[in-house]
């Protein structure tokens, strides 16, 4: 449920001085959209060539559309890619109405998508964002071409005794009082948490990437809404955990109809790896890649296996031809 910023990455200056202390990715490219009550920040990367089909990345929690910026690079001669920092994460601003639930934050994305008229979009998903994905897709199949989840926070019973800290977000007061808890640790104690948390071997990040995740990290704990974005997440993630009928998670897994990719690690110490045989039956027609040394973040760790899984797909399902794009006849969240 929790993420980390890429490594490899420097910093840039843009127009706005809101996206200077922001790093971006060579050749990547960052924008602010205004929409009514959400300003949300998009990064993209101009494709190899015009014409490409669209897709749009979403990360998790605690992460930035940084967290794809590995596996943008590697798919610009595929995709049209973009990234978004959800509301209140990267460099987005908090949503007017604070609403960090799953489905406002599902909503945040398909309003996005609306707005630009990307869509249909091969529409990626990792943790967090996964959920939050699964949901745009079942309620508006108009939207996704295909779907990707890399260890998607989808409700298990037993969580696991890594993931429990995080849960614990969730608890009124915890945030804060995590914050003073925590308030004598240095930017690099943070990260190495992080990473260690997040990566099946941390190990794997270069000093560099450790050099700028930390400057990441720097700059993330200093914005005033840190702790209210991550608490009301995790919130809104056990919230949903809770929810069934139609509005459960594993049930919007069903509704599905867009080919599905599904990524898990096994060394994940926040979603577990024996969850990917009910999310390989839960989602119809759906194809499961398991990699046995990957953490929380593979497509970070891996991004070139993950990037030639999602080829395979788009070659074997023919889900880059606008023919076989769901029926625009979804409704929205």
């Amino acid at each position: 449920m929790s993420s980390t910023e890429l490594p490899g990455v420097r910093s840039a200056t843009t127009a706005s001085s809101q996206l200077t202390a922001v790093r971006v990715a060579e050749g990547e490219q960052l924008r602010q959209v205004a929409l009514p009550g959400l300003t949300l920040t998009v990064r993209s990367r101009p494709p190899a060539r015009t014409g490409l089909p669209p897709a749009l990345y979403v990360h998790g929690l605690g992460g930035s559309s940084l967290n794809w910026s590995a596996l943008m690079a590697l798919l610009e001669d595929t995709v049209d890619g973009e990234a978004v920092d959800l509301p209140g994460f990267g460099d987005s601003p908090p949503p007017a109405d604070r609403d960090y639930s799953v489905t406002g934050l599902a909503r945040a994305v398909i309003r996005h998508l609306d707005a630009a008229g990307r869509g249909p979009v091969h529409l990626f998903g990792n943790s967090l964002g996964g959920a939050v994905t699964t949901r745009v897709a079942a309620v508006r199949p108009d939207l996704v071409r295909t779907l990707t989840l890399v260890s998607p926070a989808l409700p298990e019973l037993r969580v696991q005794r890594t993931a429990v800290p995080t849960a614990l977000l969730a608890l009124p007061g915890a945030a804060p009082l995590l914050g003073r808890l925590t308030r004598d640790l240095t930017a690099e104690q943070r990260t190495r948490g992080v990473l260690g948390l997040c990566y099946g071997d941390p190990s794997r990040v270069t000093p560099e990437g450790f050099r700028n995740a930390v400057e990441e990290m720097e700059r993330r704990m200093a914005l005033p809404w840190f702790w209210e974005a991550m608490s009301r997440s995790s919130r809104g993630i056990v919230d949903a955990y809770t929810l069934g009928g139609q509005h459960g998670l594993w049930r919007q897994a069903g509704r599905v109809l867009a080919p599905t990719l599904l990524v898990y690690g096994g060394r994940d110490q926040l979603v577990s790896y024996r969850m990917a045989r009910k999310a390989a039956a839960s989602f119809r027609g759906s194809r499961l890649l398991c990699l046995p040394e990957a953490g929380h973040v593979a497509m970070m760790e891996y991004p070139e296996v993950v990037g030639s899984a999602f080829r395979d797909l788009l070659r074997d399902t023919g889900a880059d031809r606008d023919e076989d794009a769901p029926d625009r006849n979804g409704k929205g969240s």
